[in-house]
């Protein structure tokens, strides 16, 4: 069994999702994971799949799949066992007005902790900023010298953020 990353961007259309699964389904690999979304027009998706189905052939089925409309690339995942976890989840929260640097600031203080943003999404409405991200926080980082990490960060950007831990859900 081998595992693919696949990636497509494109215009968003009505079926490009529906387009690409039918392919996989096709070639029997099977969807693991996937991370879909339109940002100013533009899908952009992320898929995890699994199968016996050959590097090549998968690349020609998502090749044929792309048409003259997608842009979509196609990579095997080695086979790593399973992933660590490194602590315990948080959420950090920024909301301000917009300012060049905001992303870098913050997820470095999360880098510089040792931590791992496992999501993170932005949107600016106007002049307001907002920036939300999943973090795993290493089970040795000392909660209140990230937290006074973050709020100098925010303070020198004037914005406000937040690093609050999150109960975790079973899937």
């Amino acid at each position: 069994m081998t595992t693919y990353a696949i990636t497509v961007v494109a215009t968003d259309q009505p079926g490009i999702i529906a387009r690409v699964a039918e392919a996989l389904a096709t070639e029997q690999l099977n969807l693991a994971d996937s991370s879909m979304t339109v940002l100013h027009g533009q899908l952009a998706m992320t898929l995890i799949c699994a199968g016996d189905t050959e590097l090549e052939r998968v690349r020609s089925a998502m090749n044929a799949a792309a048409g003259d409309d997608l842009i979509i690339h196609v990579h095997p995942v080695p086979d790593s066992g399973s992933a660590a976890v490194a602590g315990s989840p948080y959420l950090l929260t920024v909301h301000g007005a917009d300012r060049l640097g905001i992303v870098a600031a913050l997820t470095g203080v999360i880098a510089n902790a040792g931590g791992n943003i496992t999501d993170l999404s932005t949107h600016l409405a106007g002049e307001l900023y907002a920036l939300t991200a999943e973090v795993d926080l290493p089970a040795d980082a000392e909660l209140s010298e990230v937290r006074t990490e973050v709020d100098a960060a925010a303070a020198r950007l004037g914005v406000d953020a937040w690093l609050q831990p999150v109960e975790q859900d079973e899937l």
